[in-house]
């Protein structure tokens, strides 16, 4: 079986998901649409599918990747999941709670698939860290939580800010790491290069006591993406860009002098396709009946931390103007 599949939005990154859309062994591509009829247009030769009004899109296809800016997010999916249709939405999954709320209700009313697109989840070095056991068998329970994703500045995306646009992979990877409600939020952060913020840093506090710190910034001069977990039972840095880990267990590994009784662990993985995995997740989800990778309830919970820490930064900058 292949899924008939639309996409709606064609900017900067609908037209990554368009291509490779186009070569999906499990997607019959219908077309796209795009409120832009020229980029559509451009998109559309590229993929070498035709270019649609976004009705057109919904009703021909079985499901729709929703790529367009997030202020549109929550009407176009809503308008694929009132057809029928199963819908995977770019992160945010909307602007607001209550349209993510909307969705997820709507879905689950239809019987179909909605997926939200945490990218991270798909990554190579996600996929290292669940192999062989997973976090248990190299951490344990997670008490503390580092992630830092800074990146120059692009002029793109800048019509939310770097907490819905970058940080809130690692906002979601925390939640799914930690398992446990979040229950605290204090955050600092500015603009920089735009009117929204481009700098942030967030310190998250969860209802089982662990704890996560997470940067993020698109106005740095060189990228940097890398997490650190400090558990009950060992250590591990994870190095994104070098595509490398390494943990430290009591027990196992390469004996370390400095720590007795411990040892060293090491890991690499080779370079991955994320959006390729992610589609690939997405057509299982629709043709197999297999669990959903980052579901709507995922999404929401993103969304609900991310808006947290951009309350959390307003306050301190208001409360640094007011001394």
């Amino acid at each position: 079986m292949r899924l008939r599949l639309g996409i709606l939005g064609a900017g900067h990154f609908g037209r990554f998901h368009a291509l490779k859309a186009a070569k999906g062994p499990r997607f019959e591509f219908i077309g796209l649409h795009d409120a832009d009829p020229a980029r559509a247009a451009l998109v559309a030769g590229e993929a070498g599918c035709p270019a649609l009004s976004a009705e057109a899109v919904i009703a021909a296809a079985d499901a729709v990747i929703v790529a367009a800016p997030t202020a549109f997010h929550h009407g176009l999916a809503r308008a694929a999941l009132s057809a029928g249709k199963h819908v995977l939405v770019e992160k945010p999954i909307a602007a607001t709670l209550e349209q993510a709320d909307d969705l997820v209700s709507l879905a689950r009313a239809k019987g179909v698939v909605l997926q939200v697109g945490q990218l991270e989840r798909f990554s190579g070095g996600m996929r290292a860290l669940r192999a062989e056991g997973g976090l248990a068998a190299r951490v344990g329970r997670p008490l503390y939580m580092e992630a830092i994703r800074i990146a120059p500045f692009r002029p793109r995306s800048l019509d939310v800010s770097v907490v819905l646009d970058l940080m809130i992979h690692d906002l979601d990877l925390a939640l799914a790491l930690a398992g446990s409600p979040l229950v605290g939020v204090d955050a600092v952060g500015s603009a920089i290069a735009s009117p929204t913020i481009d700098i942030a840093n967030a310190r998250l506090r969860f209802g089982n006591g662990a704890v996560a710190t997470i940067t993020a910034s698109r106005v740095s001069l060189h990228m940097e993406r890398r997490l650190r977990l400090f558990g009950d039972a060992g250590y591990l840095n994870l190095d994104h860009l070098k595509r490398e880990m390494f943990w430290v267990r009591k027990g196992e590994g390469a004996s370390l002098e400095q720590i007795p009784g411990h040892g060293l662990s090491q890991a690499t993985w080779a370079e991955s396709d994320s959006l390729e995995a992610e589609h690939a997740s997405f057509a299982a989800a629709c043709l197999d009946g297999a669990p959903i990778e980052a579901d709507g309830a995922a999404g929401r919970a993103a969304l609900d931390a991310a808006l947290r820490v951009e309350a959390a930064v307003k306050a301190s900058l208001e409360a640094a103007g007011a001394a």
